[in-house]
């Protein structure tokens, strides 16, 4: 799991020379965590070429009116784990955004379940466009939701 304390680590100034998975092994290594891992309560937990694996623990503060986790949770994860595991597959100088996300919710999630894990892997990478599947799944075995996404390559 990433530390929640961030080493201070320069980062070179010029990300462009280096491929996505080098990109996001430093990031990994440096502790650095995005705002969102924190508010989200996400870690990363393993990286490689075309494969990320994302955890994180459902809480009270990510509950929606109805007293369940809210869908945004899932999607979140998903969505993260998916853009990163294409993240792992660019060249030097590439880029990419999100074209689409697609999460099919299969249970609800609540608070004190313990740990999900979210595990995507790149299912195309050409020029132009990359998709990748996910699943997330709790310490039950059991699938929480699945999607995948589609992202063009800049």
């Amino acid at each position: 799991m990433m530390p929640s304390t961030p080493d201070k680590k320069p980062f070179p100034s010029d990300f462009s020379q280096m491929t996505g998975l080098e990109q996001m092994q430093l990031a990994f290594m440096s502790g650095k965590r995005p705002p969102i891992a924190e508010t989200m309560s996400i870690d990363l937990d393993s990286i490689e070429h075309g494969k990320v694996v994302f955890s994180g623990e459902p809480a009270e503060k990510h509950l929606n009116p109805i007293g369940s986790i809210h869908g945004g949770y899932a999607a979140t994860i998903l969505d993260s784990a998916l853009g990163c595991s294409i993240h792992t597959t660019l060249e030097p100088g590439e880029k990419y955004t999100t074209v689409d996300l697609n999460v099919k919710y299969v249970r609800g999630m609540k608070p004190g379940m313990g740990r999900v894990t979210c595990t995507a892997e790149v299912i195309h990478k050409g020029r132009k466009i990359a998709t990748a599947d996910a699943k997330l799944v709790g310490e039950d075995g059991k699938i929480y939701a699945h999607g995948n996404t589609t992202c063009i390559i800049l």
